[in-house]
């Protein structure tokens, strides 16, 4: 748990990319009409959950009005809500909210992470920050020793942890699964509202990912 707190620290002190640095900044400042009266965190973020977790979930990154404003990761906009109500139906939460970091949310054999630590602008970062992020996901599968199941939310997540183990990235598509090392890396589409308004990410297709990440999970149970 130290190890974690400490990585946890170095990512929020990061200011390895200017362009990010800058709009999460410039963000926290300006704030949105509808969160106009609260404190954003505006800083990098960390990821969150149990540190001796067999499932790791990569997104993308921060969301500007999302874990930019609340400061922990998938917390706060509409793709944390429907994290936080799968991860509760299969049992690696203890709650299906996840609005503020004190809102008694505790994750049961997962972590909560990304591929980029800072909200990018149109949800694009650069090659190069990614680049520059990819050496906390290294550390933080390192630390996390237990894991034995990554889930990538979309396509960025799937390739920044490809990097990170040297892989080359196969052909992303929604529940499909490739190994590493005894690893299994499984892929969704993220949980964006331009994926669940448009029926490209149906709320079946997305709890079937995670009834198959519970039995990846859980095979060496028996």
């Amino acid at each position: 748990m130290e190890a974690i707190e400490s990585l946890g620290a170095e990512i929020a002190s990061c200011r390895l990319c200017p362009r990010l640095e800058s709009y999460i900044r410039d963000v926290a400042k300006k704030k949105t009409r509808r969160f106009a009266a609260q404190k954003y965190y505006g800083r990098p973020l960390s990821g969150f959950g149990d540190a001796r977790a067999r499932l790791l979930v990569v997104g993308l990154a921060p969301a500007a009005h999302g874990g930019n404003r609340t400061g922990r990761m998938f917390t706060g906009d509409s793709s944390g809500d429907w994290l936080a109500r799968v991860m509760y139906e299969y049992g690696f939460a203890s709650s299906p909210v996840s609005c503020a970091p004190d809102d008694g949310l505790v994750l049961a054999d997962a972590y909560v992470t990304a591929a980029v630590r800072c909200a990018p602008p149109k949800n694009k970062p650069t090659r190069e920050e990614m680049d520059n992020c990819r050496p906390y996901l290294e550390r933080e599968l390192e630390i996390l020793s237990c894991v034995n199941t990554i889930l990538c939310l979309g396509r960025i997540a799937y390739e920044a942890v490809c990097r990170v183990y040297g892989m080359t990235p196969a052909g992303f598509g929604h529940n499909k699964t490739f190994c590493h090392n005894g690893i299994t890396i499984l892929t969704s589409y993220h949980p964006s509202r331009q994926n669940t308004q448009t029926g490209r990410l149906s709320w079946d297709e997305w709890s079937s990912v995670f009834a198959r990440a519970l039995e990846l999970v859980r095979r060496q149970d028996t």
